[in-house]
């Protein structure tokens, strides 16, 4: 296990949902519906007490035009009473647990026994299998079989699949939680198996120079740019590592002295090497309307060295900047 990672809990978990409907239409934006829904089922399954900060975080999306769980075909001019606004930012909104929520990339219309597949991120003191098993799985086995008019109706997801198999990662490999439907309660996953055996040392023959984002992101970049320097996505590293360590949440001056001395001086020259490679062309532009993150689209640098790849491996896991919570802020360097 690589030292930096030692202290940042992490559970990573894959689900996979198999469609039980004839024909399913995703949401326009499948993570801000899984937000949404599932959050909502989650807090009316809470006792009073406990729901109160999911309440409190939901009633965020009261300020968002439209019902983001409906995807029903809408005029694309204008958007019916119930329905999201694509041309509306989607709000800075999260649960009020550490979670990513990020969905493979996919189609939009899946048929019966076609599979979806996301994982969902637990981080920090949130990092807890027992949490995942006693709050937020019941909400998903709930929404597998809702008929709740809110969510559920013709070609809706919700209520429409079923949960075919959750997977939790231990460094490389995906070892099983429920297979076929049956969960396996003697099952244990701790909040440092995620990074159990990772080297996180590049192994690519060629030297690597691009970087093409899976998601939107939303860094503190200068509008002219738009494609963050290698240094901007480690600074953005540093904060983010705050979110990954159980307890409160630290400020960047005690994120870094949280670190041991040696992993003090080899981000720091991580960071101080990066400047030396600029982006040399890129292809950012805006985001999908309607979805969160500011920008997508790919860069290429005059060379990503060695030493600096660790921390972008470590980066794309984590995600990175804004919005996180909806998956945004990944990517894959090749």
């Amino acid at each position: 296990m690589w030292p930096i990672t030692e202290s940042l809990h992490l559970i990573r978990y894959l689900l996979v949902w198999k469609v039980n409907r004839k024909m399913v239409r995703l949401p326009h934006c499948l993570p801000v519906d899984l937000s949404r829904v599932l959050g909502t089922l989650i807090a009316e399954r809470l006792p009073t007490r406990e729901a109160q900060p999911w309440r409190k975080a939901l009633s965020k999306w009261d300020a968002y035009e439209g019902d983001a769980a409906d995807s029903r075909p809408r005029d694309r001019h204008k958007p019916r009473p119930g329905q999201p606004d694509r041309n509306t930012p989607v709000p800075q909104i999260a649960w009020p647990i550490e979670t990513v929520l990020f969905v493979y990339p996919g189609k939009q219309i899946y048929g019966q026994g076609e599979l979806i597949f996301w994982e969902l991120k637990l981080a920090g003191t949130s990092a807890d299998h027992g949490l995942f098993l006693e709050v937020i799985l019941p909400a998903m086995e709930e929404a597998s079989t809702t008929t709740d008019p809110r969510w559920s109706h013709p070609n809706s997801l919700w209520g429409g699949f079923d949960i075919q198999s959750i997977y939790a990662a231990r460094g490389l490999h995906w070892e099983p939680v429920a297979r076929d439907g049956k969960l396996d309660l003697r099952q244990r996953v701790p909040p440092t198996w995620w990074a159990e055996g990772r080297t996180f040392t590049s192994d690519s023959e060629r030297a690597l120079d691009q970087l093409s984002w899976s998601t939107g992101f939303d860094l503190p970049t200068p509008p002219a740019t738009r494609a963050p320097t290698l240094s901007q996505i480690l600074e953005a590293l540093t904060a983010r590592l705050s979110a990954f360590r159980p307890g409160k949440h630290l400020a960047n001056a005690d994120v870094w002295q949280s670190l041991s001395p040696d992993d003090q001086a080899a981000l720091r020259r991580a960071i101080e090497q990066a400047a030396e490679f600029p982006v040399v062309r890129q292809q950012i532009g805006p985001a999908p309307k309607g979805w969160p993150g500011k920008w997508g689209g790919s860069q290429k640098f005059l060379l990503i060295p060695d030493p600096i790849v660790p921390y972008l491996e470590l980066a794309s896991i984590l995600h990175i900047g804004r919005q996180t919570h909806f998956g945004c802020g990944t990517f894959i360097i090749k």
